[in-house]
């Protein structure tokens, strides 16, 4: 009887070792933690132009380029706001996000490298 329970026990704790051994060689599924859709916030927020990192080799954006953007997420998010003026902030474009009674609502930059956005206020 003891030498059943002993082999019982040892044979739980090979398959608990192996199960850890496992999970540390191969490690957890980063792709399924952001569960269903788009991974890394994409859906929300645009992320960088260049998905290769050559950043340095692409031009820098130009105004109409922030405004594409800005718009796009903008209308995503609330298509009754609007863009107001955009000004050139040195490293990243300044954009006026207002609403319908023309009143500032929120101050956005677009990254001239790499196009995310970025709240100002």
């Amino acid at each position: 009887m003891k030498r059943y329970v002993k082999n019982i026990i040892m044979g739980i704790l090979l398959v608990v070792t192996i199960g850890f051994s496992y999970t540390l060689f191969v490690g957890p599924n980063h792709a399924s933690a952001c569960g269903v859709g788009a991974q890394g916030g994409e859906s929300y927020v645009p992320q960088r132009r260049g998905s290769t990192g050559e950043l340095a080799k692409r031009p820098s954006l130009t105004k109409e380029q922030a405004l594409e953007i800005v718009s796009r997420h903008v209308k995503r998010l609330n298509p009754a706001l609007e863009i107001g003026k955009i000004n050139d902030a040195g490293s990243f474009f300044e954009t006026e996000i207002i609403s319908k009674d023309n009143e500032v609502v929120q101050l956005m930059g677009v990254d001239k490298q790499t196009g995310r956005l970025m709240l100002i206020n």
